[in-house]
This record gives structure tokens, sequence and C-alpha cells, in this order.
């Protein structure tokens, strides 16, 4: 089978989501889900290598990062949620009063 169509989409998919992390500085829920692409990517290419390798090492390591992705996608909307209720506004670019 030809896997480099799988691998250049795993590489559009970790640039569009390195991407909106880095461009998108305004709504911190586009952040998140723009490093849950990521991830996600990371995890798609761990899957591919797996099968390119017949090995099952990949295919458990991209359940790993699923694992930590959902923990880390709701504690951060846990997070987004109190800091709604306390400023009444998302927008990261106001994040720097919880300093003081």
């Amino acid at each position: 089978m030809d896997f480099i169509h799988f691998f250049f989409l795993s590489a559009l998919l970790f640039v569009i989501g390195v991407g909106g992390v880095v461009l998108n500085r305004t709504n911190i829920v586009v952040v998140l889900m723009s490093l849950e692409l990521a991830l996600l990517s990371v995890s798609l290419n761990f899957i591919i290598f797996s099968v390119c390798l017949s090995d099952l090492i990949g295919q458990i390591f991209a359940i790993f990062i699923l694992i930590v992705a959902a923990c880390e996608s709701s504690i951060g909307l846990a997070i987004i949620l109190v800091y709604f209720r306390v400023r009444g506004s998302i927008r990261i670019d106001q994040a720097s009063l919880l300093k003081s």
C-alpha cells in the first residue's frame, strides 16, 4: 500500500494545528481546538507507522496520546469555564490580568 498520502494528511493536520495555536491570539477555545488537532495528527502518524511496520507499539502510543488529549481537553475546558465566570470573557489578551 502507498502510505505517502496518509503522511501528507498527517503533516497537513499538524501544520494547521500549530498554525492555529501560533496565529490565533484572541480566542482560547480555538487555541485549545488547534492543540487537539495537532495531537490528533501525531496520533494518526503513530498509527500509520504502526501499520507500515506491522507493529502494535505505535497503536498503543496512539491510544495513550488520545487519553492524554482527552484529559487535557476536559481540564482546559473546566479552566476556561471558571475563567469565563470570573472575567466574563475568554480572550487570551485579557488573561494577563490573572497575574495581579
